[in-house]
């Protein structure tokens, strides 16, 4: 009897721990591929987000970008994360023109794909994508916008060095619409160069003295701004406002250099994709709405978890 006991025991054990074996030896693969440049550390913090689901979900993540930022180098990344047939991609679409027909194709070719950050939900319907994980630009440049004419701003310039991605460029356009006034000529077109940049912004403001408000895209706008306003000695007297976080934003929002900024939270745009594939490829599970995430204003008074994980997990 004792022996036979023993002889259950085991095989309940081996009942028990086959299918985590199962599940450990499935493996999945999946390319995460954006439009970011090597040079943007934004994208870091995505990269952090990529490599803990990829840990968590035992599955494995590749990463792969066009190191210059040029789309149509990205659309060739993406056709050869297709051909490598991988259970799943994962991608932005900064340019639905350049972008579509080669994610078209990795649908057709059975592949699933949510698209991340760039792109809105109507375009990743549109391309077959399950679904968007991202922040409605517009409507995150609106609210902005309304923030700041209830803080008495009545003109402003849009500092964008993205002029190509038409997406992110609505927060340019959303934010004049939250404040009442036309984008007009407001929008400037400044270039990744980070010295181009700062050239930029002060001969704008030198030529616009009557500008109430700078509202910057990123830390590739926000960082050379900030130098800029402390070399014409603005920083601090100009209501500045910049749409996500990085080192230098969360020490300028400490400093009172800049008011806010729009986290729309990179580290979820990479981690959720990466769980919701394993989970739908595993069980059949998928989210039934497209998920937000962002926008959220950071101001001094919530900076203390933003400070602490600045660049790596917000």
């Amino acid at each position: 009897m004792k022996k036979f006991k023993l002889l259950s025991a085991a095989l309940l054990s081996m009942t028990l721990t086959a299918p985590l074996i199962s599940m450990s030896a499935i493996a999945e693969r999946y390319v995460m591929v954006s439009h970011a440049p090597d040079s943007d550390s934004w994208w870091n913090t995505v990269k952090n987000g990529v490599a803990l689901a990829g840990k968590q979900m035992d599955v494995t993540v590749e990463y792969r970008n066009p190191p210059t930022g040029d789309l149509a180098d990205m659309a060739r990344i993406i056709q050869q994360a297709t051909a490598s047939n991988p259970d799943g991609i994962i991608t932005t679409l900064a340019d639905y023109d350049v972008l579509s027909g080669p994610i078209k194709n990795a649908v057709d070719q059975g592949i699933n794909v949510i698209i991340m950050n760039s792109g809105t939900p109507e375009q990743a319907r549109d391309v077959g994508a399950l679904m968007f994980v991202g922040q409605p630009e517009y409507d995150a440049g609106y609210a902005a916008g309304l923030r700041a004419k209830s803080d008495g701003i009545k003109s402003f310039v849009c500092v964008n060095h993205a002029v190509s991605n038409a997406v992110v460029s609505e927060r340019c356009r959303g934010f004049a619409a939250g404040l009442g006034v036309e984008l007009g000529n407001s929008m400037l077109d400044s270039g990744q160069d980070p010295a181009e940049i700062k050239n930029r912004v002060l001969a704008y403001l030198s030529a616009n003295p009557n500008t109430d408000a700078i509202l910057t895209i990123g830390p590739t706008s926000a960082d050379p701004t900030i130098l800029a306003l402390q070399e014409n000695g603005l920083a601090g007297d100009i209501y500045f406002g910049t749409f996500d976080l990085g080192e230098n934003i969360v020490k300028a929002i400490k400093s009172g250099v800049i008011q806010w900024g729009i986290d729309q939270q990179p580290f979820l745009q990479a981690y959720l994709p990466v769980v919701i594939l394993a989970n739908y490829d595993r069980f059949g599970v998928l989210p039934g709405n497209n998920i937000n995430s962002g926008p959220g204003f950071v101001t001094k008074d919530g900076l203390s978890l933003v400070e602490k994980y600045a660049g790596e997990y917000r």
